[in-house]
């Protein structure tokens, strides 16, 4: 666990807890997501519940919840703040530092939000990375608790992403993928559906995406037909891997349906223990 006392390399945070209910006569709130942000230069990072063990832990705690409300309610954020921040740049006259900036909007955002949501009381942290530092929050405040399991093994979306997030750092791609990338734009609007990675080469862009074949291999029929959406889209090369979490076996029936669902809409697939490798190969082509 990183140190919550500053040091040379680590420096000051400022983070809210986002909390829902779905009942404000029993005042009974679940954490949904951390809002963080440094106050200094104004970078802000923004994750939300999006994987189905994570929606299921809400419903068990909150039976009648709307999850399409809190589906939206991350891309409402984002284009939020996107807007803010894009026409605070454009005033080169404003007062405000860029840390000023999205506090304001925070501010306001806060106090504009309907009663069912709600940001916690701001809090500091120390740390020398944003993204480190999110998903430590979103583990420590968020996230189902789940046992620690050895990398490779069967596991959630989110334990495999980050796996696949130290190996994007070890290869010192982080600062050149996109994460968590939005689709609606080649679907339709409003289009939920994320994909893990992003990244562009040579005039093609790339998506990658984590699958628990061991838990949820059905998942491979949603994203095949984004897949296609974006490739019959889009006005530019692509190409679209998919990282499961066990080898796929071709004895195996759901596996086969899995390898074929995927390779009809040209997926690539990898497991995750070969995923470094695969990072490896990809590096040069992305530097």
């Amino acid at each position: 666990m990183p140190s919550t006392e500053p040091s040379d390399s680590h420096h000051a945070l400022v983070y809210h807890v986002l909390r829902y209910t779905a009942n404000l006569i029993r005042d009974e709130w679940v954490n949904i997501g951390i809002l963080l942000f440094d106050p200094i230069t104004g970078n802000l990072r923004l994750r939300m519940v999006e994987n189905q063990d994570e929606y299921a832990r809400i419903r068990r705690l909150q039976p009648t919840a709307d999850e399409d409300a809190i589906r939206q309610l991350r891309d409402h954020l984002e284009d939020r703040f996107d807007t803010f921040l894009r026409n605070s740049r454009a005033e080169d006259e404003s007062p405000m530092s860029p840390g000023e900036a999205v506090q304001a909007i925070i501010d306001k955002w806060n106090s504009a939000l309907s009663n069912g949501i709600q940001l916690a009381t701001q809090t500091g942290s120390y740390a020398d990375d944003l993204d480190t530092e999110l998903n430590r929050l979103y583990d420590l405040h968020v996230a189902p608790p789940r046992k620690e399991t050895r990398i490779g093994a069967p596991g959630s979306r989110a334990t495999m992403r980050h796996y696949c997030d130290q190996v994007w750092r070890r290869a010192g791609l982080w600062e050149k993928i996109r994460k968590s990338v939005r689709v609606d734009e080649f679907t339709s609007p409003g289009d939920p559906m994320r994909v893990d990675y992003g990244y562009q080469r040579n005039g093609t862009r790339g998506f990658v995406q984590t699958l628990s074949v061991s838990r949820a291999p059905a998942d491979c029929k949603p994203f095949a037909y984004t897949v296609d959406c974006i490739a019959s889209s889009a006005a530019f090369g692509t190409e679209f891997t998919v990282v499961t979490d066990i080898a796929l076996q071709k004895e195996n029936e759901r596996h086969q349906f899995v390898s074929n669902t995927l390779r009809r809409s040209r997926i690539e697939t990898i497991p995750l223990e070969g995923f470094a490798v695969w990072v490896a190969k990809l590096q040069p082509m992305l530097r």
